[in-house]
């Protein structure tokens, strides 16, 4: 019982606001009218594949800016490259400071329409809060700790691996969940460079005016992107090491 009321307090009530907006969303949609171009976008088979390109998009992005930004991040923080920093940290938030369509047309005049494109674009503009959160949970690790990690005789690398990193976990992780939730909302808007998203509900919405499609197509976004956020949480709070907050 008391471990239970140690969890923090979001644990429990993101998936329970996930729930209430899960099951209103069920229920309005069973009790309402829907046209022959509603009805063929939102039955299942449609519907599943959507949100699982969606969600397939969303995945490969972030593995492709962890398996950048964690490292890059890791290098910056070391002596020998802590002056290349700030220009690190100015380009990747070049990617934030465009905006996110801007930035997905300018990649279809490189690279053209499709899949490959929207991963390009959402990398670049999901880069920076993980670097940033890397860096900035590394340099919070106590000098003491290190020196006496080094005082014991644990090389560089073994510090890095079992003193530096486990500690700057909560900090490194919160930055991923922030990228997953940036992530998800951005993805929409790849069905504007013809990579299937929920976006598309939410454009063919627009198009055809047909406000049933577009609120469907935002409400399972968010509700995708509240789920993600929470699974997120559960993993951050995993591989949290006991002790550190």
């Amino acid at each position: 019982m008391n471990r239970l009321r140690r969890v923090p307090l979001d644990v429990w009530f993101e998936p329970v606001v996930i729930l209430v907006i899960g099951i209103g969303y069920f229920l309005w949609y069973r009790s309402t009218t829907l046209t022959a171009t509603e009805q063929a976008s939102l039955g299942w088979g449609n519907l599943q594949t959507t949100i699982l390109s969606h969600i397939k998009l969303t995945v490969v992005a972030t593995l492709i800016v962890v398996v950048v930004a964690i490292p890059l991040g890791i290098a910056l923080t070391r002596p020998a490259a802590k002056r290349f920093e700030p220009i690190a940290v100015n380009i990747a938030n070049i990617g934030q400071a465009a905006p996110a369509v801007g930035l997905l047309v300018l990649f279809t005049f490189w690279l053209g329409t499709g899949f490959r494109t929207a991963i390009v674009g959402l990398v670049v503009y999901a880069i920076l809060p993980i670097l940033q959160n890397t860096i900035v949970g590394l340099r919070q690790v106590d000098q003491r700790t290190i020196e006496a990690s080094r005082g014991i005789g644990f090389s560089a690398a073994r510090t890095l691996f079992q003193v530096e990193l486990p500690l700057a976990v909560p900090v490194i992780l919160n930055g991923v969940r922030t990228a997953l939730v940036i992530l998800v909302g951005t993805a929409t808007l790849s069905t504007f460079i013809g990579a299937t998203s929920l976006g598309t509900l939410i454009t063919t919405g627009v198009t055809l005016f047909l406000p049933k499609l577009l609120v469907s197509g935002a409400i399972l976004v968010g509700l995708l992107a509240l789920i993600i956020d929470w699974l997120g949480r559960l993993v951050e709070l995993a591989a949290t090491p006991r002790g550190v907050s």
